[in-house]
């Protein structure tokens, strides 16, 4: 019995042998039949001896596209380079890798640092550059003083414009010339820097101006158009002054033949036409040959921490010249000029003017408005924390007979002067000719307030000549106190007042009892809205 149970165990254990042994081999069948099933396409190709690099990128995914290249915004090197701006990663760098690729390609930046590899991401970019730089000497631009750049700078200024958002370089301790240029829009992209380091000189050739231009450097329809820099604008406009002494015989002759040769005409050295947001700051221009800094037609305008200078005896020279100009701001700006200061003229509203400082010159002024019977309007002008050094005229608001408009809103604020010829006018007959006829229609005056005018005169404090047909009307004075400083040759003046009203708020030095107290009567003046 035990031989035969011995047995039995031997038989049962032989048949759980045979049964393992047979699921082993269907579990090997299944596991290859599913493998076989699941293989790529691309797996025939590997028996065919394709390789495993095909397989490879397919388990990468070689189905998107490889990434390209950034594409360089900067002109080919025949048409001259822009520099690259160190904020901005380099267009050589390597592209990032596509989504889901297992490369080992080293990651950029991420976008929040705008490239700047390793930089401190507390170190932002200064506000002096932006975008793409593009350096005038790259351009072909020699800097000598000698050579005409012109072309450079033209070529230059295309790049920036086409690129926006971007930066003219004018590199310091250079000199270059430029002949009359106009940086022009309306096609440009916004937002370009025109960041002069260096010196612009102006020609001296006859031949450079043909029969007269109105302007030599114009910037024309640009939107954020920003001039800065600690370089300066060289008019040289001696060849053009008409100061020189025949007597002197240390002037020399062949400077005199140049200047019988220059046309009539006299172009403005900075002008910017037809322009929004507007920004010049920090740039010193020199020597215009007429006005240095002329805004036509332009809207949001700030000018900072300009230098504008001229001798004292060159004729019309004026320093910022405004027209049909609104929003304006000009502030901690050095004006010496060979006439007004800052001049505003029609079209221009909401003017603010201050911390300047004006000498020599004519002051600052409102006008001349309504030549030749035309219309002017001029409204919401403040001009305050202001010194006046030897200036002819001190705050002023000049009107020719026969014109038609008004004059609305001035406020005149705190302004020290000191030994100036007459420091508060209002001339509604003005005339820079000979003979001027007279008409009774005038451009109005209305709602001029003087407050702290303070300091010296040395020919009249106050001089207010009105229209007969439109007396000024609302002037008001508050803490006037001017007094005469005897200068040889000159004569001394009382206040003057004709058809001027208003009132006195305070007790004035000297005393300006010529003032009218209250309205003209009969002054039916209409609305700045209905006039303008």
């Amino acid at each position: 019995m035990k031989l035969r149970a011995k047995g039995l165990g031997l038989l049962l254990l032989l048949v759980l042998l045979a049964i393992c042994s047979t699921i082993e081999v269907s579990e090997a069948r299944r596991g290859k039949h599913w493998r076989s099933s699941r293989s790529s396409p691309g797996s025939s190709q590997l028996k065919k001896g394709k390789g495993k690099k095909s397989s490879s990128r397919r388990q990468h995914g070689s189905n998107r596209p490889s990434p390209k290249p950034p594409v360089s915004s900067t002109p080919s090197s025949g048409a001259g380079k822009g520099n690259q701006n160190p904020y901005q990663p380099s267009p050589n760098a390597p592209p990032s890798p596509a989504n889901g690729s297992r490369h080992s390609t080293p990651k950029l930046p991420p976008t929040s640092s705008c490239g700047k590899g390793h930089q401190q991401p507390s170190q932002p970019p200064p506000a002096t550059s932006q975008g793409a730089v593009f350096n005038v000497v790259d351009f072909g631009a020699k800097g000598d003083g000698v050579t005409d750049d012109t072309k450079a700078f033209e070529g230059a200024w295309a790049a920036a414009c086409n690129q926006g958002a971007s930066t003219v370089l004018v590199p310091p301790e250079l000199e270059f010339l430029v002949g009359p240029i106009s940086f022009s829009g309306p096609y440009c992209k916004p937002n370009i820097v025109f960041q002069l380091e260096g010196t612009i000189l102006a020609p001296t050739s006859a031949k450079s101006w043909g029969s007269g231009l109105l302007q030599w450097l114009e910037f024309t329809k640009l939107n954020g158009i920003v001039i800065q820099g600690n370089g300066i604008i060289n008019g040289r406009g001696q060849q053009w002054w008409t100061y020189l002494d025949p007597e002197d015989e240390d002037d020399d002759d062949t400077y005199d033949v140049e200047f019988e040769r220059m046309p009539q005409i006299k172009p403005t050295a900075l002008r910017f036409y037809g322009s929004f947001n507007v920004v010049v700051a920090g740039i010193t221009i020199v020597n215009s040959s007429q006005c240095h800094l002329k805004f036509d037609n332009c809207q949001g305008v700030m000018v900072h921490d300009v230098t504008i200078s001229s001798p004292e005896n060159s004729l019309n020279t004026d320093g910022i010249h405004l027209q049909n100009s609104k929003d304006v701001s000009i502030h901690h700006t050095n004006l010496a000029c060979g006439d007004d200061c800052i001049s505003i003229q029609t079209g221009c509203s909401n003017i603010n003017i201050h911390n300047v400082n004006c000498g020599p010159g004519h002051g600052i002024s409102i006008g001349g408005l309504g030549r030749d019977n035309t219309k002017a309007c001029v409204s919401n002008v403040t001009v305050r924390d202001v010194n006046m050094f030897r200036t002819m005229n001190g705050v002023r608001i000049k009107t020719w007979q026969g014109g038609v408009g008004l004059v609305q809103d001035i406020r005149f604020s705190n302004i020290q002067v000191s030994e100036v010829q007459t420091p508060i006018i209002i001339d509604q007959f003005y005339c820079d000719r000979s003979t001027c006829r007279n008409q009774t229609s005038a451009v109005a005056v209305s709602g001029v307030q003087y407050e702290n005018i303070r300091g010296t005169f040395t020919i009249k404090p106050v001089h207010f000549a009105c229209s007969d047909s439109l007396p000024c009307s609302g002037i008001s004075l508050t803490g006037v106190q001017l007094r005469p400083v005897q200068v040889p040759h000159y004569h001394l003046n009382n206040p003057f007042c004709w058809q001027a009203f208003g009132e006195l708020y305070t007790p004035t030095v000297p005393p300006i009892a010529c003032l009218q107290i209250g309205k003209p009567a009969g002054n039916n003046l209409q609305s700045y809205d209905d006039i303008c």
